[in-house]
């Protein structure tokens, strides 16, 4: 999970971004924030569906 801090510094980076204020050193934070938050988007997606369990019509499980 990231940190309230961390995900403020994206919001952050993103409004540099968009109003071309952003300089190299803050785009490089910007790539290493944005490939953090999709790891943990990524494991936590994969549990999520790993979490998914199917019944089938006889009430019995399959996962």
């Amino acid at each position: 999970m990231l940190t309230p801090d961390k995900i403020e510094r994206i919001n952050v980076l993103a409004r540099k971004k968009k109003a071309g204020t952003m300089t190299p050193e803050e785009a490089k934070e910007q790539l290493a924030l944005r490939e953090e938050y999709l790891n943990v988007f990524r494991a936590n997606f994969r549990d999520q569906l790993e979490a998914i369990e199917f019944v089938d019509d006889d009430g019995s499980t399959k996962h």
